[in-house]
């Protein structure tokens, strides 16, 4: 079971009452408005379907707003109930909603905006990481923080249906010492900067990872015992090919065999589309991050249906 931070649940109360504001003055003109209805949340268009598990929430937000009761359920596709990460194909129904009339037409818009938005990162994140995978079996492919404000909980949730990994979560914790921490300094001078530098570290993160762009500063971060992971920003292939090659032979490729010697992982990153994953997951680079898995995401079209 998700558990969903106390930030995500204050953004499902602040969607519901940007949405709902002093309450739904179109639906309180139906005559029925307390028939109870249900509501078919229905796939118009292939895809991964994510935010299943966060519906409940959402549709208890509005109930206990609006005094109404409503009830959320994942359908049942092809016999087995229907889950976030699955793939789903237009016209499939994937959850219902069931309650009074105006509580129904109430939530359906929210609801809708977040199951699409999940989904829609869930889509393309599983295109992404079918592209590379087909090259290189055993590559990563990771998201970044170019999240929406308030969202990054969601949208690594979403990138993780997907069959991504997920990157640092924010600033505190991993060190991903990028370029412009680096401005300035030679590159005859970066292994000894950096070894002063992580030597401040007051706790072991999650990771340290370095980004270089070119393969001079390769080299010289190859030399830094504390580096996990060097970020080969913008690369071309024969480039990101020529770094996989040095690694291998200063005996840094990770080996499970070898569960305690130093391992060094290359992720590849900057302008990465749906059209080169492919070729650059092929160079033996072990993770590539993408940026558009989050940001450039298009909403999955869905629709609540009586």
């Amino acid at each position: 079971m998700q558990n969903w931070s106390e930030a995500t649940l204050r953004l499902i109360d602040a969607a519901r009452d940007e949405d709902l504001g002093a309450g739904d003055i179109t639906s309180a003109l139906l005559p029925d408005a307390l028939r109870p209805v249900t509501g078919r949340v229905t796939v118009r268009q292939a895809g991964v379907i994510g935010g299943l598990a966060l519906a409940p929430l959402i549709c208890s937000s509005f109930a206990g707003r609006l005094g109404l009761p409503l009830a959320f359920e994942p359908a049942a596709v092809h016999g087995r109930t229907c889950r976030d990460g699955d793939s789903v194909a237009p016209g499939s129904i994937v959850a219902t909603v069931r309650g009074p009339q105006a509580a129904v037409l109430a939530v359906e818009r929210t609801l809708l905006n977040f199951l699409g938005r999940l989904s829609g990162v869930a889509t393309l994140t599983r295109r992404f990481v079918d592209a590379a995978r087909a090259a290189n079996p055993g590559v990563e492919v990771l998201d970044t923080r170019k999240t929406i404000p308030g969202w990054r909980e969601l949208d690594k949730y979403a990138v993780r249906i997907g069959g991504g990994t997920n990157h640092r979560h924010g600033l505190y914790d991993a060190v991903l010492i990028k370029d412009n921490h680096l401005a300035g300094i030679p590159v005859e001078r970066l292994a000894a900067a950096l070894e002063q530098w992580l030597a401040r570290l007051p706790r072991r993160p999650a990771f340290v990872e370095v980004e270089v762009d070119r393969l001079a500063q390769f080299a010289e971060v190859c030399k830094v015992a504390a580096v996990d992971v060097v970020l080969l920003d913008n690369f071309t292939l024969d480039d990101l090919r020529a770094a996989v090659a040095q690694r291998d032979a200063l005996g840094l490729r990770p080996d499970p065999a070898r569960p305690g010697a130093r391992r060094l992982l290359l992720e590849a990153s900057g302008g990465v589309r749906l059209d080169n994953v492919g070729a650059i997951a092929a160079t033996g680079v072990d993770r590539i991050s993408v940026g558009a898995l989050t940001h450039s995401a298009q909403a999955l079209d869905l629709g609540l249906d009586f």
